[in-house]
């Protein structure tokens, strides 16, 4: 074994692995206050999520049968300003939805052109023949129409990701439904029905599934996509009944408790000596225990495979109208829902509806939430986490959320009575004191969260919240 015997090496400090003595002997003189942290936030997503006792650290959410058929995004990759779509992302449109040969997705996504447009551009005008299917990979568009009384209704704002005119790849007399303007410069790509027509020529496997699709059976499916439970109404006589049951998912999904842990390590000589009038060892802990939380929060919003941004359904998710935060918007996420209990914003998007109220003349009333009086809209209170990103355009999400098992809505998960369970789902196992004199404490706690069904979490997404130049 080689050892470095150089004058850096030997001047090089030990590292620290515990709480040295100088500064615990600043908690065992002088009148003074508990050690303060910074990092603590209000916490108000665990404090309102109801959470669930999971047992074998497993929870299962059996859900009713539902169609699937393609709603999720669609992803590209970028080469300066060319923008290509992923193929197998085409799998996310719902005429594509389980078709797997890469081959064949590969000619597809060759045919899409690229489209660079302008804000205010209009992209396609209501009435006109629908013949391509648009993939917006950047930008935002706005989807208007006329009314019952001859005004213009806007409708919709897409935005990265998103698509329309997939019906027109099939349906050779589809017609545009909807004027769809730019709000924003931004690029698409386009497959034209001629296009899709030519690879599906060479492609007998692609035939056949669009010939499966045609053939689904929608009539089968409420509004929601579930099956249908068939009935009877309005009948008389001696009508015969139809008979139902009540179709459930064979692969419900299941979310598995997620961990965070930390070993906590005190000096026996710490805990000894300076242990008056705190207790070292308590304060330690108590810090380390606020530390956990505040990532267990971060996690339960931004976790890929359970974190509510992530696991919202793009069904659920909709877009600003003109960027800001208004109460529009508000609205819109808040009537997409029953039962909504909160809306969960970053501390600079509250500040930015804060001022959208301002200008439109809104004083949003306040309640009281855990004892503490919080804005709300329509009645639902606007709670602040700061564990939701903002990112370097300073854009933001707003969530909503129902919550509670008994009501379809959003839980925490958690598995109570482990071993040296210190707080409800949080254990400390003491691991013994090295040859170092350490005494370490090994700091744990489980957690997930569950959206029941899918209406249960909506996000508005790409809030802008920069203040705008007077």
């Amino acid at each position: 074994m080689t050892v470095d015997s150089s004058p850096e090496a030997r001047l090089e400090p030990p590292r620290q692995s515990s709480l040295s003595t100088a500064a615990a002997r600043n908690l065992a003189t002088t009148a003074k206050s508990a050690p303060q942290m910074q990092e603590i936030s209000s916490r108000w997503l665990l404090r309102m999520l109801p959470w669930v006792e999971t047992k074998g650290g497993v929870y299962r959410v059996n859900r009713r049968l539902t169609y699937t058929v393609g709603d999720g995004k669609v992803d590209f990759v970028q080469d300066g300003a060319d923008v290509r779509v992923i193929p197998r992302e085409l799998g996310e449109l719902a005429l594509l939805r389980g078709f797997d040969d890469i081959e064949v997705l590969t000619a597809l996504a060759d045919r899409c052109v690229q489209r660079d447009f302008r804000g205010g551009e209009t992209l396609v005008e209501r009435g006109a023949p629908a013949d391509r299917l648009h993939l917006i990979a950047h930008g935002r568009v706005g989807q208007t129409t006329v009314g019952a009384y001859g005004d213009e209704l806007a409708l919709d704002v897409l935005a990265d990701g998103d698509r329309f005119g997939e019906q027109a790849l099939l349906d050779e007399g589809a017609r545009w439904e909807h004027t769809v303007t730019a709000e924003t410069s931004g690029t698409l790509l386009t497959l034209s029905r001629a296009d899709f027509a030519a690879v599906a020529a060479h492609a007998p496997g692609l035939r056949d599934h669009v010939e499966t699709f045609r053939s689904l059976p929608r009539q089968r499916q409420n509004h929601r996509g579930e099956a249908e439970i068939a009935m009877s109404a309005g009948h008389k006589g001696e009508h015969a009944l139809p008979g139902a049951f009540v179709d459930y998912e064979l692969r419900p999904r299941e979310y598995e408790l997620s961990a965070a842990q930390t070993i906590l390590r005190v000096h026996t000589r710490v805990a000894d000596l300076y242990n008056g009038p705190m207790n070292q060892t308590k304060e330690q802990l108590r810090l380390t225990i606020e530390a956990l939380r505040e990532r267990q929060e971060h996690e339960l919003i931004n976790n890929r495979e359970f974190g509510l941004l992530h696991n919202a359904d793009f069904k659920q998710r909709i877009q600003p109208r003109s960027g800001p935060p208004t109460p529009d918007d508000m609205d819109e996420l808040l009537c997409r829902r029953r039962g909504a209990k909160f809306y969960l914003a970053h501390p600079r998007t509250i500040a930015a509806i804060g001022r959208e109220f301002n200008a439109r003349g809104l004083h949003p009333a306040q309640v009281e939430r855990c004892g503490e009086l919080v804005q709300a809209w329509r009645g639902v209170p606007i709670l602040p986490c700061d564990k939701i990103p903002i990112t370097p355009e300073k854009t933001s999400s707003i969530l909503i959320m129902r919550t509670g098992e008994d009501d379809q809505g959003v839980i925490g998960l958690r598995q109570t009575g482990l071993p040296d369970e210190y707080e409800p789902g949080l254990s400390v196992r003491f691991m013994g004191i090295n040859e170092q004199a350490m005494t370490s404490y090994l700091v744990s706690t489980y957690y997930s969260a569950a959206i029941l069904v899918p209406d249960a979490c909506g996000v508005l997404e790409n809030v802008q919240i920069a203040r705008r130049p007077r």
